[in-house]
């Protein structure tokens, strides 16, 4: 069993309007070995190594109808459940992704497998070790010579996986924003392989990394973490901060606690994620490992008071808080029965609790630092705690390290809520977040005490999104909207022109109207990259990898994306949708490339641009392959394309208050009609559009007649339809691939 061909479609494809990868499985000798033939053995095993696949409906539709299929009868092929492994496999490393589909190929036990994916590298992953697995639970009279290594052992490469997967995520601060993105209706790219993400297109974009945006202010950033700096300028607002010094020696900061009082917190000067941190130190031994301790995260150590009370984090965005949250650090309860090492077993056995960012909670862990708290409550991993007893793994209270968190939004005080603002404001962040130390969120810190630890550029949203008791609050949507605040402009104008041959020159007419129309254009065509006229990239840019190029330019308001069917197999479109799709014709100028051999193959391929329009479909109504399309488009309009002003079709479509674009005998010549709602728009004599040879090139003329009826689709004048159709001719400059 092997797999013979990869394709990694990053968007709309013959597959589906979503990312995917093909798959071409060759199961060699097991094509004669269905599920039914394995047995219940078989079965029983996928399902202890992949519990969540019970959830898998498969044909059936409901919970369980995957292993109903590979139980009844013959069962199923082997293709058919490294689909359903691959997909599980990326859902247990926290992707939601369901999608997939198997067809036999033509040649005899070759399959086509089909997956959704969310992050390219995982995805290409989950494929490699679900075939792996698969072939490790295999009997071994039929697993495939060297398919699996001598001592492989499952639940480690799945963790591995996972911690790989989560490696290439985006975070779960940074998810949640691009999920509140989607939900507006607002795109987004992923500019790098970490949580750099644009929001928006072209110069309606706005920037985000993990919780910064490109309106928070870099200077607020250094101040955030420059603690020392931090907590004189809260202090100066009267804002209740601990005592502190900055030290650069050991011998300093047993010092600096000896002026400041025990107890006292050691922590890194510019520290994040809870790392290096000391809490409750009470002699000067203690300070002395707590320095050593932040002095491997950063050069200097800030020694300060410690604040008795509960660890909370405080959001505030814009200015206003929009959730709080009590942090615990991770820690297991004794019940007088169980030692410390099986009381994390019992822990990490809840379902919500799984490796790094993947489950709402992050599995306890006994490493050296748990050890050491373990130490310093006079506890062995042995020890069996009394009923009741808490027993403290970490010292601070982060999620990552296997804290939990319980959202205590609605109970804090009001004098506390304003703190907080007051505080982010002071240091000038958009986006912070207060670290709070109080004995009582529920009442004034000016009342009972407690103090600001920290104030945190790019704050994380997982505590607040998915915390582990508690409501949860959706604290992506207000940085959305304050990105973008409602009735903001986010996407720009997208037409995708395709077709076998002139779709060149009518993407470049197109663009030469749109800036005659005022707008600042990004084409893609066969000879590269144009930003509002200027080539940028040279060579045959007609695949996804151009399209994201021009998206992502914060220059342009309108794309023109000439699409070639070359692209669009081997890697799907570059955008989820397009505001008008164009076909031009289907001609057998290129067949033969992944397995597309008839024409009405191609004609599938190319119907992909009509498919994810959203306002308009422009159709070449003398092309019966491309007239059928009409069919597939889920767009608003469809607008006919015609050199015969007698087409029954379009003029039926036309009586019935359709848009189309035909072309019109006249006594000066050919006109270039426009018909919409009723109306009949004269638009252009034919000879005067330079392009096309004073009327007699047949083949501009067509193009000039789709780049109008795409522009008109765009909501351009026609003035500047007209004015732009005057101006374009075919000199190498204006159409060097005419």
């Amino acid at each position: 069993m092997r797999i013979l061909d990869r394709s990694v479609y990053v968007g709309p494809s013959l597959y589906a309007r979503f990312p995917v990868i093909r798959l071409e499985l060759d199961l060699g000798a097991l094509e004669a070995w269905p599920t039914g033939r394995l047995g219940g053995v078989f079965v029983d095993a996928l399902s202890e190594a992949l519990p969540g696949l019970a959830e898998h409906g498969c044909s059936y539709r409901e919970p369980g109808g995957f292993f109903r299929r590979m139980r009844e009868g013959e069962g199923t092929w082997l293709g058919h459940v490294l689909e359903h492994v691959a997909i599980e496999l990326q859902n247990i490393a926290g992707e939601a992704v369901t999608f997939g589909k198997t067809r036999s190929a033509v040649a005899p036990g070759v399959y086509t497998v089909v997956y959704e994916y969310a992050q390219r590298d995982e995805g290409i992953a989950a494929g490699e070790l679900g075939l792996r697995l698969l072939c490790w639970l295999l009997p071994d009279s039929v697993r495939p010579a060297g398919s699996v290594p001598e001592g492989w052992n499952w639940p480690e490469a799945r963790d591995q996986f996972i911690r790989f997967a989560q490696r290439r995520a985006l975070g779960p601060s940074t998810a949640s924003l691009v999920r509140a993105a989607e939900a507006r209706g607002i795109p987004w790219l992923r500019l790098n392989d970490q949580s750099l993400v644009q929001l928006g297109h072209g110069k309606y974009q706005q920037r985000i990394q993990a919780t910064v945006t490109g309106r928070t202010p870099h200077i607020s950033v250094e101040l955030a973490s420059d603690k020392e700096e931090t907590n004189k300028i809260l202090a100066g607002l009267g804002l209740p901060v601990p005592q502190q010094e900055l030290v650069q020696s050991e011998t300093q900061a047993v010092s600096a606690a000896q002026r400041i009082g025990f107890p006292v917190v050691t922590k890194p000067y510019n520290g994040n994620h809870g790392r290096g941190i000391s809490i409750r130190l009470t002699s000067d031994e203690e300070v002395a490992h707590g320095y050593t301790v932040a002095r491997e995260h950063s050069r200097s150590v800030i020694v300060e008071t410690f604040l008795e009370g509960d660890d909370h984090r405080l959001l505030v965005v814009n200015g206003e808080l929009v959730a709080a949250t009590r942090r615990t650090p991770g820690h297991v309860v004794g019940d007088g029965e169980h030692s410390v090492a099986q009381l994390i077993e019992v822990v990490n056995s809840d379902p919500r609790r799984g490796v790094g960012h993947e489950k709402v909670l992050t599995r306890l862990e006994l490493d050296a630092q748990a050890h050491k708290m373990l130490a310093r409550a006079g506890l062995t991993a042995e020890s069996v705690p009394g009923k009741g007893q808490i027993v403290y793994l970490r010292s601070t209270a982060n999620l990552s390290t296997g804290g939990t968190a319980t959202d205590v939004t609605d109970v804090i005080h009001p004098d506390n809520r304003e703190m907080a603002e007051r505080a982010v404001r002071a240091i000038g962040l958009d986006v912070g977040g207060v670290d709070f130390l109080s004995k009582n969120i529920t009442e004034s810190y000016r009342k009972i005490g407690g103090g600001i630890c920290e104030v945190n550029a790019a704050p994380g949203f997982r505590m607040h999104v998915a915390p582990s008791e508690g409501t949860a609050r959706d604290v992506a949507a207000p940085v959305i909207d304050m990105l973008f605040p409602p009735g903001a402009a986010s996407r720009v104008p997208i037409a995708a022109i395709t077709g076998t041959n002139g779709k060149t020159t009518t993407a470049r007419m197109l663009a030469h109207l749109t800036k005659m129309a005022g707008f600042t254009p990004g084409l893609t065509t066969t000879d590269g990259v144009y930003i509002d006229g200027q080539r940028t990239v040279q060579g045959d840019m007609t695949g996804p990898v151009s399209a994201r190029m021009v998206l992502a330019d914060p220059q342009i308001d309108i794309a023109v994306l000439e699409t070639a069917r070359g692209g669009l197999l081997r890697a799907g479109m570059g955008v989820k949708e397009v505001n008008v799709g164009a076909v031009l014709n289907v001609q057998a100028d290129h067949l033969g490339l992944k397995g597309i051999e008839t024409l009405e193959q191609l004609a599938e391929v190319k119907r992909i641009v009509v498919e994810v329009a959203t306002d308009c479909a422009v159709l070449n109504a003398d092309d019966p392959l491309v007239l059928k399309m009409s069919g597939y488009t889920e767009a608003k309009n469809i607008c006919y394309v015609t050199m015969n002003p007698q087409h029954p079709l379009v003029r039926e479509h036309i009586r019935a208050g359709g848009r189309a674009c035909a072309l019109e005998a006249g006594v000066n010549g050919q006109m270039i009609t426009l018909y919409d709602h009723n109306g009949h728009i004269p638009l252009l004599w034919t000879h005067l559009i330079p392009a096309t040879l004073e009327g007699r090139a047949t083949h501009n003329v067509q193009n000039a007649m789709f780049a109008a009826a795409i522009a008109f689709s765009l909501g351009i004048k026609l003035d500047a339809i007209r004015q732009g159709l005057r101006t374009f001719d075919s000199t190498f400059f204006q159409a060097p691939a005419a």
